[in-house]
Order: structure tokens, then sequence, then C-alpha cells
């Protein structure tokens, strides 16, 4: 963290100066997979150790050749910095979590469609959505090993009814679009800040696949219940009339979007599930809703495009 800050301190402040700062410095994460902080107006994120220097370089790039979507980068490569890899953004500012009515539905909406509009560059990496999805599901079969959960054998079950290219265990079937790979309100800020427009940010995941995972969060959480239908209805027609590529432009979308939206329920229902076995506490509300559509999955087949229906996923 300090080396972080220093880093980012020094971008803030490229050229020196007789003037002590007095800009505050403000840790934004500190997760296994990344630990970000605030100088001024620039962040600095150390990503996770894993990470594949050649593919976040690519990502990086695409951010810096879609600035009117992505976030664009400071510096165009990523620096080494004690064994991670670290890039530098400007300041936005972020969806305000304590006032969901101001969510921006329509904007998150456009912006994916304009990004799924874009050409796949040339060697840009899968989008890694399903491998995510993935990564959760062995988390909660590691914590399983030391504490059962009766909760866990819905999310299992449910994950085995997933097509494999779903659970990374396949290819994504094509034709595979630019997509962010993991599309949720707080990848959204404003830039310049406090009013400028909205701008998708963090490119860890960002990469050629199937559009439709990106649509996938929000449908999910329509399909659990936990998204009232006018703001899925006002993210879904903004996608549309962007002329996003995931869905069709007049007819039953959900052909295409139920298999992301299981696998994306899935991934949180296990993570919902590894907290509370770490923390030794019951599911909340929200937790248990997830839990409780995965135990849906199985009974009910998964769609392919064919006749439309008229109500959401996971139908009891």
């Amino acid at each position: 963290m300090p080396a972080l800050t220093a880093k980012a301190r020094a971008v803030a402040h490229p050229r020196p100066s007789t003037t002590p700062c007095t800009c505050g410095s403000t840790p934004l994460a500190d997760r296994e997979d990344a630990t970000v902080v605030r100088h001024a107006g620039t962040v600095a994120k150390a990503h996770a150790p894993d990470t594949d220097p050649a593919a976040l370089t690519l990502r990086v790039a695409t951010a810096a050749r879609l600035p009117g979507v992505l976030l664009p980068p400071l510096i165009p490569t990523p620096a080494a910095l004690h064994g991670r890899l670290v890039t530098c953004w400007p300041y936005g500012l972020p969806v305000d979590p304590d006032d969901p009515d101001a969510a921006p539905w329509e904007a998150a909406a456009t912006l994916l469609a304009r990004l799924h509009r874009t050409p796949v560059p040339s060697g840009l990496p899968p989008m890694r959505g399903p491998a995510k999805a993935a990564r959760a599901l062995g988390r909660l079969r590691t914590a399983l090993r030391g504490t059962p959960h009766a909760a866990a054998r819905p999310v299992l079950d449910a994950w085995a009814t997933l097509p494999a290219w779903a659970r990374a265990a396949a290819p994504m079937p094509g034709p595979p679009a630019l997509c962010h790979g993991d599309l949720h309100l707080g990848q959204l800020v404003r830039h310049p800040a406090p009013d400028g427009p909205w701008k998708l940010i963090d490119v860890d995941d960002l990469g050629a696949g199937v559009p439709a995972w990106d649509l996938a969060r929000p449908a999910a959480w329509y399909a659990c219940g936990l998204l009232p239908p006018d703001e899925w209805t006002r993210f879904l027609t903004a996608y549309r009339q962007a002329g996003g590529p995931a869905v069709p432009a007049d007819a039953d979308p959900w052909p295409a979007l139920d298999v992301p939206a299981r696998a994306l329920t899935v991934q949180t229902a296990a993570l919902a599930v590894t907290k509370a076995l770490a923390a030794d506490r019951p599911l909340d509300e929200v937790e248990g809703a997830v839990v409780d559509a995965c135990a849906r999955m199985p009974s009910v087949p998964t769609r392919s495009p064919g006749p439309a229906r008229p109500g959401p996923g996971f139908p009891d």
C-alpha cells in the first residue's frame, strides 16, 4: 500500500515542486485481487498477482482506444511494482450506492451496446466472465472441505446444469463481441468528476466473448425478484435502442440471456455461501433469494432461441 500510494502521488504530480504536497491519499480497495489508491485526481491499481502481463497490456490499450466508452488510462502500459502489475487512471465519480433511484441504467446499457458493436481488437484474450464464475465455485468447494452448509447443494446442482462454456470448461460460442466481462453499477464512473459523462471502468475481464454475459447480472437480479421490472425494462430498452447485438431488437430476449443469467446467479450464490461460511453466520435475505433461484434451476430447462415467453427466468 505505501508503494502504491507513492506511485499514485508520482503520477499525479509528475513535475518536481518546492511546495509540499497537501493532497490526501485514500485507499479505495484492498483485496486479494486488487489494491486501489487515489491521490488527487489519480487512481493507481495493483492487479491480482497472477495477472498475465501481455493480456493486461492489450486490455489497457483497448481502453485507451475507446475513450468514449471506457475510462482511458493515464499511462499506456502496466508497470511492475513489488511483484504486481500497476495501472494508473483518472479519478471518476462512482455511482452513489445510497441513491438506488439514481442508478444510471440507461447509461450503462448504452455504453455496453457501443462496446459490443466495436470490433474485437486483434489478439485480445477471451472475456473472463465464465472463468470468474468457475473461480467462485472453486472457492465454495474449498470452503466446504472444512464446514458443510445446507445452502451449498442447490448451488452446486445448478452449476452442474450449465453448458460447458458457461463453466469455463469449453470455448465460448461465437461470433465473439467485445465484452466488459464483469458489468455491475460499481463499474461506472463520471469523468471528469463530478458531472462528466459516464464511462465503464475495470478492464481486468475485458475480452472477446458472448455479449449477453454483460447483461446477465441485471437479468439475474430481475429473474430473482431483486431488480424491479421497470428498472430492468429501462436497461433492456436502452440497450436495444443503442443497437446492442446481445439480444433481438424486438423479440423475446430471454433465450439469449438465460444461460448467462443462470451462471451469474450461481456465481453470486456461491460467493454468498462462501462468505457466510467464513463468518459463521446465516444467509441474509438477498443471499437466500439467489440460493432459492439456484434450487429452482435444475427443474427448468435452459432456454435456446424459440417462442417468446412472458415472464422472467427461473420461475417457480
